[in-house]
């Protein structure tokens, strides 16, 4: 008997290819670009910051994204304004090695994001780093904060494309739910993709964040969040609401934004509302500019 596919398994089809595409599109160009990108200076190891900006920053990429394809846009900028900038590649598993991060279990990762800090400000000299993230780079940050000693070590905590409670993936998560669940896959999707897991609400590890808040004393809090975002679903995933913590919802700061998830990763109006975050004081007030890439 063959198989029939109901108008519901079309548009999950439909969904799952939306997203496999808009994610492939953005793997290849990123890295194209980036490749033709003038040197932008970051991850100068002889960096030494300067009185104005006396926290290095290190940048921490998304799912999938690595040190470079995840911020040829943004890290540039931060130089720009005189900042010593650093990123890594974290959270390499069989699947993508150091090409495509992010995979291995966030627990594992915010320990390699702990050294990587502590190498930071060996360098440098400085006492504390700001630490701005994307995507799952906000996640996973967040537990490296709360549990992994990083909150007495970071001044700045800015994210953007932010998860902190999970996403459905879309309407998604049901069926990538199903398949995790299907006999022997367990063992493989932790090798491959532990974070992957650990992003479909409930996980232990989203307990775990969640648990008496998401946010610690000490840092600052930063949080952008965009209402096309079509990745981290609902958006208000990324939305601390939390004492002390600042959430900025794009279009209420920019209504002719139209980003999407990975897009605020080369998003100027996104740029700007970092380095007011890392210097309220002396940034300018971030300009709207129209940005139309809703992917």
């Amino acid at each position: 008997m063959r198989a029939r596919v109901t108008n519901g398994g079309a548009t999950k089809t439909r969904k799952i290819l939306t997203t496999l595409v808009a994610a492939l599109t953005f793997t290849i160009a990123v890295p194209a670009v980036a490749s033709a990108a003038p040197s932008s200076g970051w991850n100068d190891w002889s960096c030494k910051p300067s009185a104005n900006h006396p926290e290095p920053v290190v940048l921490v990429h998304g799912l999938g994204g690595n040190a470079t394809t995840n911020w040829f846009y943004h890290a540039p900028k931060l130089k720009n304004a005189g900042y010593c900038v650093y990123s890594l590649t974290y959270g390499g598993t069989v699947l993508g090695g150091q090409l495509f991060g992010g995979m291995a279990s966030m627990r594992k990762s915010a320990v390699e994001l702990g050294a990587f800090v502590d190498r930071v400000r060996s360098s440098t000299g400085a006492g504390k780093v700001d630490i701005v993230g994307h995507s799952e780079g906000t996640t996973m940050p967040a537990y490296y904060l709360k549990f992994e000693g990083g909150a007495e070590k970071v001044k700045h905590f800015v994210g953007f494309g932010s998860n902190f409670k999970g996403t459905s993936l879309n309407g998604l998560s049901g069926l990538a739910k199903a398949v995790l669940s299907l006999p022997g896959i367990d063992l493989l999707a932790d090798g491959v993709c532990g974070a992957c897991r650990e992003y479909l609400a409930p996980s232990d590890f989203l307990d775990d964040l969640a648990r008496g808040g998401v946010t610690v004393s000490g840092p600052t809090y930063t949080s952008i969040v965009s209402r096309h975002d079509r990745v981290v679903t609902p958006y208000t995933s990324g939305v601390l609401n939390e004492p002390g913590a600042t959430d900025i919802v794009l279009q209420d700061r920019c209504g002719v934004d139209v980003s999407g998830h990975l897009s605020q990763a080369i998003d100027p109006n996104v740029t700007g509302l970092i380095l007011k975050a890392l210097d309220p004081e002396g940034a300018p007030a971030p300009k709207c500019v129209p940005f139309f890439a809703p992917l």
